[in-house]
């Protein structure tokens, strides 16, 4: 986790929305190839200057559950 992003992280707020798209929406599983879920993640990577706009930080909309693989994918293009 990246400095600037370690309170948004560890917020109440955050964890609610995390867990609700985790659990209820996305079911546990990568929406991207339907293996089991690891890690809600942003499509509009969160930087010092967005990290604080709820309409990119706290918005279901931009959130979606993925596997390790996928993840790696998504970040490493691996």
């Amino acid at each position: 986790m990246r400095d600037f992003a370690e309170k948004f992280y560890k917020s109440k707020a955050w964890r609610k929305l995390r867990d609700y798209v985790f659990y209820d929406r996305d079911f546990c599983t990568c929406v991207r190839c339907g293996k089991p879920g690891k890690i809600v993640h942003h499509k509009v990577w969160l930087t010092p200057e967005n990290i604080d706009d709820p309409f990119i930080s706290l918005n279901e909309d931009l959130l979606e559950t993925l596997c390790d693989k996928c993840h790696s994918v998504e970040h490493n293009g691996e």
